[in-house]
């Protein structure tokens, strides 16, 4: 078998995933007629829905991954809160859920007080503009289990969020999406929290060992151009459909690019989506197909490219979602559509990508 030039064999984390599902999924009956019983039963949602009382709550768990060696690359630690909040607040939104709780852990090899100052300095501005509490962690000292580039403390940071699905509102999980539906991207400036095994990899292929202080643009060097932190779009979703938007369905693009993700929303009425005006790609993605090169197929299969987040709505509501998205500090644009065949079609200039069936 042939190891794509990611470095990553998708296949296997598949089948690593659907390994893991499996076992976890023989637990739910621990908890059948009782508070704390799971609702969904199928593999691949945003997160999971368990049933307490009268309440339906959504639990998550995600990390920031090897984004963390930009930070060390670059000594700027406290834009990293910025993108654990936004993998785990910004999964449960996509259900439909409204994020209200975070917590935290933080693996280290030895501790630098300024490091994790800087690091839940972050997490705080983060979690105030994600509108979430950050109610427990622990920071664990794990010695030589983990590793990192350069001097100084090394580390892994992952979450799990707690959030709430408003009553008598039923879960996002692509059931109410229909074909005509329009597809609003939400805009992307960098890689958020994902691909940057791939990234990595070719600016060290053209850069050698420094490449975090190679030139980008506009002054910026590449370890800058890297650490640009995620956007956060829960909020923006919360109140959208608070205030009485329909939105059919929600996929937030991270690691397996819009094919994976909106591939998810698609999944349970077996639709396609053709996506003929997504948002530009930002030179940071340009760049990186360029210097590979990384054949266009998988980039878009590896990274956002620009569209951190999909909203599936009525066509006579896109324009205004669009609106309240700009409104919100959040560049958005009418992208595409809901059809009937299966299969996703992105078509950018005089290229045309398929993906599924």
């Amino acid at each position: 078998m042939t190891r794509p030039a990611s470095g990553l064999d998708l296949s296997l984390g598949d089948l690593c995933s659907a390994t893991a599902f499996g076992w976890a999924l023989r637990t739910f009956r621990n908890r059948a007629g009782r508070d704390g019983e799971p609702l969904l039963r199928q593999e691949g949602t945003f997160a999971s829905l368990v049933l307490v009382g009268d309440a339906t709550l959504a639990l998550t768990s995600d990390g920031i991954g090897t984004k963390v060696e930009v930070a060390e690359r670059t000594g700027t630690y406290h834009t990293l809160g910025w993108d654990l909040v936004a993998m785990v607040v910004d999964d449960l939104v996509a259900l439909g859920v409204e994020p209200t709780n975070l917590t935290n852990i933080l693996d280290v090899d030895t501790l630098d007080l300024g490091v994790v100052d800087a690091l839940m300095r972050g997490l705080h501005d983060a979690a105030i503009a994600a509108r979430v509490a950050v109610v427990g962690g622990e920071i664990a000292e794990l010695g030589t289990r983990i590793g990192g580039w350069g001097p100084g403390m090394h580390f892994n940071w992952c979450a799990t969020a707690l959030g709430i699905l408003p009553s008598g509102q039923p879960p996002l999980d692509g059931r109410a999406v229909r074909p005509g539906d329009a597809l609003v991207a939400l805009e992307s400036p960098g890689l958020r929290s994902n691909g940057f095994s791939l990234a990595r990899r070719v600016l060290s292929a053209r850069h050698g060992e420094d490449w975090h202080l190679a030139p980008f643009e506009d002054g910026a060097s590449w370890g800058e151009a890297l650490l640009v932190p995620s956007r956060i779009y829960a909020p923006l979703v919360v109140d959208a459909l608070t205030e009485g938007v329909p939105l059919h369905g929600v996929a937030h693009i991270t690691g397996g690019g819009l094919p994976d993700k909106l591939g998810r929303v698609l999944k349970p009425n077996r639709l396609g989506a053709l996506l003929d005006d997504l948002p530009p790609v930002p030179p940071v993605f340009a760049r990186l197909v360029e210097l590979g090169p990384v054949p266009s197929r998988q980039a878009w299969h590896l990274w956002n490219m620009g569209t951190g987040m999909v909203l599936v709505v009525p066509p006579d509501h896109a324009s205004a979602l669009c609106e309240r998205a700009a409104a919100a500090g959040c560049p958005a644009r009418v992208a595409g559509r809901i059809r009937e065949s299966s299969g996703i079609e992105i078509q950018r200039d005089s290229e045309v990508l398929t993906y599924g069936d």
